[in-house]
C-alpha cells in the first residue's frame, strides 16, 4: 500500500491534472491511494468568498463565479461532451456551498470557514476521479469526511485517532486506486473540519500510518525537499536524506515542503516519505526516514513572513518570573497566537508570533493592562539549523535585526 500526496501546484489547470495521471502510469498505481489538495491557487480564491461574506456581500457572487469559471475551464479542457456527468457533479458540490450561504445562521468565522474552504478540495478529487476514469484508471473516490474525525476545533483540528483508525480499517478497500482530498475531516456532528493550511501532507500521513503502508510520496514542483525555499534563497540544495528528528525540525521552524504534522505519525511507523517532483516522476528525489540526519550536511534556511514581534517588560522594572510569564502564555493560548520565538531576560519578554486569527489588537490591549508593550508586524522570521558564521553573515546583510537567538544547532533572526 502506498500513499501519494498532490498539492495545489501539481493540478493547477488540465495539463496538471493530465501529468498526475502520467506519474501514475510511470510509477504504477495499484494498492495506492491519492490525496488531492485544492486546484492551483482556490484556497485563496475561496478565502476571498468567505471574506465578502462577512465584509462585502456585493462581491460575493462575483468572488465565487470566478472559482467556477476557473473550474469549468479546466473541466472543458478535459471532457469534450458537456453532457458528462462531472459537469452536474461540480455544479452539485456548487450549489451546495451556495444553500450553506444561505441558509447559515452562524456569525463564527471559524466555523464557516471550515464549512466552505473544503469545497475546492471535494472539487479538485471530483474532476480528478471522472477524469482518471475517462481514460480506463478506475480509481473509487472517497470522502475524506467520512473517515478522518476530529474534534471542532475549526482551522486546526486535532485528529481523534481512535474514530479514525476504526473508520478507515473498516471501510477502506487497499487493493483499488482511491481519490481523496487532503486539509478535510469532521467533528462529531459531522461538520466539516480543516486540519490548517497546507494540511494535505497530514492527511496522506493519518492514512498512512492507519493503514500500515509501505511509504508516502508527496509530488511537488521542486526535485525533493532544498536546503532552503528557492522563492527566497540563492543556490539551494537538494537534500538527499533526511532523519525523522531532522525533518520534524525543519517542519518546526516552518519549512513550507512538509506540513509540521506530518512526519510524527510516519515516524511511529517507520514508514518513509519521498518527496519528489512531478515534473520528473523517476528522479530519486528526498527521501526521510530513519537513518543518517542530513546528507549533505549544509545549513538550512527558512524563512516565515508576516511575523509579529511584541516585546514586553514591567511597568515597575520588577522581573518578569513565573507568574508573569505563565499569565503571558495563558493570553497567547486564548488569542489563539501561535509561537515560533521566546526570548526573556529579568525584566522583558520578547516572543515571534503568528497572527493567523487576527486577535493581535485584543491580546496587545490586554498585555497593556499589566506591561509595557511594544510591536513590530509585519516582521520576517529567519532560522538557520546547523549554521555557520558565514551563513548568519550573509542572512543579515543589508537587514534590520530586531531579535537573535542562538542554540548549538539552531540560530533564529527576526528581521524588519
Amino acid at each position: 500500500m502506498r500513499v501519494f500526496k498532490f498539492g495545489g501546484a501539481s493540478v493547477k489547470d488540465a495539463k496538471g491534472v493530465i501529468n498526475l495521471a502520467s506519474v501514475l502510469k510511470t510509477t504504477g498505481y495499484n494498492n495506492t491511494l491519492v490525496v488531492v489538495s485544492a486546484m492551483g491557487k482556490t484556497t485563496n480564491a475561496m478565502e476571498l468568498v468567505i471574506k465578502n461574506y462577512f465584509e462585502n456581500k456585493d462581491e460575493l457572487q462575483n468572488s465565487i463565479h470566478q472559482v467556477i469559471d476557473y473550474h469549468n475551464q479546466i473541466l472543458l479542457d478535459l471532457f469534450d461532451n458537456e453532457r458528462h456527468e462531472v459537469f452536474n457533479a461540480v455544479k452539485g458540490l456548487f450549489d451546495e456551498m451556495s444553500l450553506f450561504f444561505k441558509s447559515n445562521k452562524s456569525p463564527d468565522y471559524n466555523f464557516v470557514y471550515d464549512q466552505i474552504i473544503g469545497f475546492g478540495e471535494l472539487i479538485s478529487t471530483t474532476i480528478i476521479s471522472h477524469y482518471l476514469n475517462k481514460i480506463e484508471l478506475t480509481n473509487n473516490w472517497l470522502d475524506v469526511r467520512e473517515y478522518v474525525k476530529t474534534d471542532n476545533y475549526y482551522r486546526r483540528a486535532n485528529i481523534n485517532w481512535e474514530q479514525t483508525q476504526q473508520r478507515i480499517a473498516s471501510n477502506f478497500d487497499i487493493s483499488k486506486l482511491n481519490i481523496t482530498q487532503g486539509f478535510l475531516g469532521s467533528d462529531a456532528n459531522n461538520f466539516t473540519t480543516t486540519l490548517g493550511r497546507e494540511g494535505s501532507d497530514y492527511t496522506a500521513a493519518i492514512f498512512a500510518y492507519c493503514l500500515n503502508a509501505n511509504s508516502v510520496t508527496i509530488w511537488k514542483d521542486v526535485p525533493g525537499v532544498l536546503n532552503a525555499d528557492p522563492r527566497y534563497f540563492e543556490n539551494t540544495q537538494l537534500l538527499h536524506q533526511i532523519s525523522y528528528r531532522e525533518a520534524i525540525e525543519l517542519a518546526f521552524y516552518g519549512a513550507s515542503v512538509i506540513h509540521p504534522k506530518t512526519l510524527q505519525p510516519l515516524q511511529r511507523k517507520e514508514i518513509p516519505l519521498f518527496v519528489k517532483s512531478f515534473l520528473k516522476p523517476e528522479g530519486d528525489g528526498t527521501r526521510v526516514s530513519k537513518g543518517k540526519a542530513l546528507e549533505p550536511e549544509a545549513p538550512c534556511f527558512i524563512v516565515k513572513k508576516n511575523q509579529v514581534l511584541i516585546s514586553l517588560s514591567s511597568l515597575d522594572f520588577s522581573y518578569i518570573v513565573e507568574e508573569n510569564i505563565s499569565e503571558i502564555f495563558s493570553l497567547l493560548h486564548l488569542y489563539k497566537m501561535k509561537v515560533d520565538v521566546i526570548q526573556n531576560s529579568a525584566i522583558s519578554f520578547s516572543v515571534c508570533v503568528d497572527n493567523i486569527y487576527n486577535n493581535l489588537e485584543k491580546l496587545l490591549q490586554h498585555l497593556k493592562a499589566k506591561f509595557k508593550v511594544t510591536s513590530h508586524q509585519g516582521v520576517s522570521l529567519y532560522t538557520i539549523r546547523h549554521y555557520n558564521d558565514k551563513a548568519i553573515k550573509e542572512l543579515e546583510k543589508d537587514k534590520t535585526v530586531l531579535l537573535k537567538q542562538l542554540t548549538q544547532e539552531t540560530t533564529q533572526i527576526v528581521t524588519k
